[in-house]
């Protein structure tokens, strides 16, 4: 099974870093920093601390484990974590030198439940899942 970890990365500015996917053929869609396990990670929480540093070129603080989507060949687990200070233009993640895989356009979008219905945040379970906490103030707690 696939396990991946993903950051809802909240900035001091009241806002969450996605980043803006553009493709080819598709319509522009959003995901939240992160990526794969690798068999060299000492943990899931380390390997979202490296997705961070190489997708954002930032340090996050991890706050807590939001929500948690399975399938049968897939685990992906979405982390609150907080971000101070970030630099796009260093990223070093392996995706952004590959051929083929379009653009990566770092945005940041208020954590409003308007905001984030404006946006196609992709998986649309943890869209769904970031709109409820939101209106229940679960993610300004966590800054």
């Amino acid at each position: 099974m696939q396990h991946r970890v993903r950051a809802v990365l909240l900035t001091p500015s009241d806002t969450v870093l996605l980043i803006k996917r553009i493709r080819p053929g598709i319509d522009p869609y959003w995901v939240i920093v992160g990526g794969k396990v690798e068999p060299t990670d000492a943990s899931p929480e380390d390997a979202l601390l490296r997705e961070v540093r190489e997708e954002v070129a930032g340090e996050a603080r991890i706050v807590s484990l939001l929500h948690t989507i399975e399938s049968d060949d897939e685990r992906q687990d979405f982390y609150l974590a907080a971000i101070e200070e970030w630099s796009f233009a260093d990223r070093s993640g392996p995706e952004f030198s590959q051929e083929g895989r379009g653009e990566y356009l770092l945005e940041e979008i208020p954590v409003t439940t308007e905001a984030l219905d404006a946006v196609n945040l992709l998986p649309q379970e943890i869209a769904t899942v970031l709109r409820a906490a939101v209106a229940r103030g679960d993610l300004s707690a966590a800054r």
